[in-house]
């Protein structure tokens, strides 16, 4: 009887023993090489499947960390994370790929994906995007992706990302500039005028190539009218008057750098 017991007990162990091992799911990409892994991965960016493509370049990364699929695995997880709205991400991602390869051919696409990140654009350069919403975006964000497209195109002036980097960089600056200038007439319009000066004035000093600086001294004398400061009033209508009759400079990207 004991012995039967005893029989029936290893019988018991054995199968839950086989049951374990089933239920061990075997990895099938486990004898993959890397060209496998990474052409895989971009099959599944293009299909849109961003968490198979997620899956198959952090494997590529863990298993052939030296090799130059591990590296351009880095920037296209970048990109999946920015695909799945995971901006935060993706920034930190070309962060660790920038420090470990800044004179990787493609470091002048992870900045421009970083810019992007930072706008947190989904859509990318792909996106026609109007001024108004730049305008409606974070100033400080507007600020570090201004910051970073001007880092590409000084480091890499023939980039082929440079000439959108440069039509950016401008959308942002006039974009900021149109937004600082709302807030004056917010303000007023709300008949806080000491407020609406000042904003205006924000204009004036860091946006002061662009349209809305114009907008923003006629702002500032009306301004002083209201407040009956009629010397500044003056004054202020005088340097109206004379930016009309000024020669305007030919446009280029000198005064790019200088603002923010």
């Amino acid at each position: 009887m004991r012995l039967t017991k005893i029989s029936l007990l290893c019988t018991a162990v054995a199968l839950s023993g086989c049951s374990w091992l089933q239920s061990i799911e075997i990895d099938p990409t486990r004898d993959w090489t890397a060209n496998q892994l990474y052409s895989e991965a971009r099959a599944a960016v293009s299909e849109g499947t961003w968490e198979v493509a997620r899956d198959y370049y952090t494997k590529l990364e863990a298993r052939y960390p030296f090799g130059s699929y591990a590296q351009q695995a880095q920037i296209d997880l970048a990109y999946v994370n920015y695909k799945d709205d995971d901006a935060a991400g993706a920034i930190l991602q070309l962060d660790r790929f920038l420090r470990a390869y800044p004179n990787h051919p493609n470091s002048d696409y992870a900045l421009y994906l970083k810019a992007l990140a930072t706008l947190n654009e989904r859509d990318g350069w792909l996106a026609e995007l109007t001024t108004q919403d730049l305008a409606d975006r974070d100033a400080q964000a507007a600020r570090d992706a201004f910051d970073i497209f001007k880092e590409l195109v000084a480091r890499f002036p023939e980039s082929r990302y440079a000439p959108e980097a440069r039509r950016r960089m401008h959308e942002l600056v006039n974009a900021q500039a149109d937004h600082q200038l709302a807030t004056a007439r917010f303000y007023y319009d709300r008949k806080a005028y000491i407020a609406a000066i000042n904003r205006a004035k924000v204009v004036i000093s860091d946006f002061q190539t662009t349209a809305a600086r114009d907008d923003a001294l006629v702002l500032i004398a009306d301004c002083y009218h209201e407040l009956g400061m009629y010397d500044l009033e003056k004054d202020t209508r005088r340097i109206i008057e004379l930016n009309k009759i000024k020669p305007k400079a030919e446009e280029d990207d000198s005064w790019l750098p200088s603002l923010w």
